[in-house]
């Protein structure tokens, strides 16, 4: 395993949509899941898509801390060639941070209540529906795989600031995705 490289706003790859995936169970997917679980860990962030390390495929991680989610969370998920279908027309704000637009947070709207299709490791289906923070990580994440940042996702720019300085004048705690 390694901690590979987090690619950065202004890095091409973030700004194309990523290669589907033809075949989940080849072991070289399993090889980056696990560097990239190594790399999110490092980074303390909650989600990593693959073209954040530079592998331009529909690959996502992430999980939901329970603190986060009112249960018991999500365990890491992977998952492959996603889809999200939003299951209402209601959106929410909320702050967000990525590890590829490191140090800054800003309001982004998202869908509260989605559903997401995608497949893992082995090929299986893996199908949930997601409200509140699972929601906004799964969007955060596969916005990604479509080359998009959450800073073209914001609707006020005047929101956007330093994690520190929102944490240290607003007592706002931002994790970063």
């Amino acid at each position: 395993m390694a901690v590979l490289t987090i690619a950065k706003m202004g890095h091409p790859i973030l700004a194309r949509i990523a290669d589907p995936i033809e075949d989940p169970a080849d072991p070289r997917w399993a090889a980056l899941v696990e560097d990239m679980k190594e790399t999110m860990a490092d980074a303390g962030g909650v989600g990593l898509a693959a073209p954040q390390v530079e592998i331009g495929v529909q690959l996502v991680i992430f999980s939901v801390p329970s603190e986060r989610s009112g249960d018991d969370g999500l365990p890491l998920s992977v998952l492959i060639n996603p889809e999200i279908t939003p299951l209402s027309e209601e959106t929410a704000e909320g702050y967000e941070a990525c590890l590829s637009v490191p140090g800054l947070a800003g309001i982004v709207p998202r869908w509260t209540h989605i559903r997401y299709r995608g497949l893992d490791l082995t090929g299986q289906v893996v199908e949930r529906e997601a409200r509140g923070f699972h929601a906004r990580v799964v969007q955060h994440e596969c916005d990604h795989l479509w080359g998009r940042l959450y800073i073209s996702r914001m609707t006020d720019l005047s929101s956007l600031a330093y994690r520190d300085e929102l944490a240290r004048v607003a007592g706002v705690a931002v994790e970063e995705e």
